[in-house]
């Protein structure tokens, strides 16, 4: 009886964890766009020159592709290891947040920036510049950072209120959600290079 309640309380905690990560990301998204729309003239003409450079170079198959791998896999492993290691700081919390805010609002930038350049044809290049590797890369997003989160929690609650957890256990299966994110963020990467400039391609 005493471990069915822990586990329903278990599954309730990390429901409003999952719940407030997705609460964190659609604000980002949101203030993404807003930004996007909001901008000075100067800088919605800096924006519409790197766009427009972007798709050329891609239209043209000019992608330097061993430097944009490097970039990619810099960029989405950096991210991995970071929140990570956040979890097992105690206080990483609010960075944690922090981190899933501002990836989101990046997204939505982009995507509304592609829109405001291209039009209708942008909506097709905003969904192709995003999938599906952005879709796999926020997916494991939310299920590390939930992870991160509660294990985060759990350490704080074996460390300063003294409640029994076990602790070794718990690392383990951190230690396995942190290895699939890793390893699913190269995936990610690999995606991001070889396959969206060929979909982007077609638009």
């Amino acid at each position: 009886m005493k471990t069915t309640k822990k586990v329903k309380n278990a599954i309730k905690e990390q429901k409003k964890i999952y719940i407030s990560i997705l609460v964190i990301m659609t604000l980002g998204i949101l203030l993404g766009i807003l930004f996007a729309i909001f901008l000075s003239k100067s800088d919605q003409n800096m924006v519409k020159d790197s766009i427009t450079s972007f798709f050329q170079a891609i239209e043209k198959n000019d992608i330097h592709y061993k430097d944009a791998l490097i970039n990619s896999f810099i960029g989405n492993l950096s991210l991995v290891l970071f929140l990570f290691l956040l979890g097992i700081s105690i206080v990483g919390i609010p960075f944690i947040y922090l981190s899933v805010c501002a990836k989101s609002f990046v997204l939505g930038f982009s995507m509304a920036s592609i829109f405001k350049v291209y039009g209708i044809k942008g909506i097709f290049k905003a969904f192709f510049y995003t999938m599906p590797h952005e879709a796999i890369f926020f997916f494991l997003l939310i299920f590390l950072s939930c992870s991160s989160i509660y294990f985060s929690k759990k350490l704080f609650s074996y460390l300063f209120l003294k409640q029994e957890i076990n602790l070794r256990r718990s690392m383990k299966r951190y230690l396995q959600v942190f290895a699939i994110s890793f390893f699913g963020s190269i995936v990610v990467s690999l995606l991001e290079v070889f396959l969206s400039p060929s979909l982007l391609r077609l638009f």
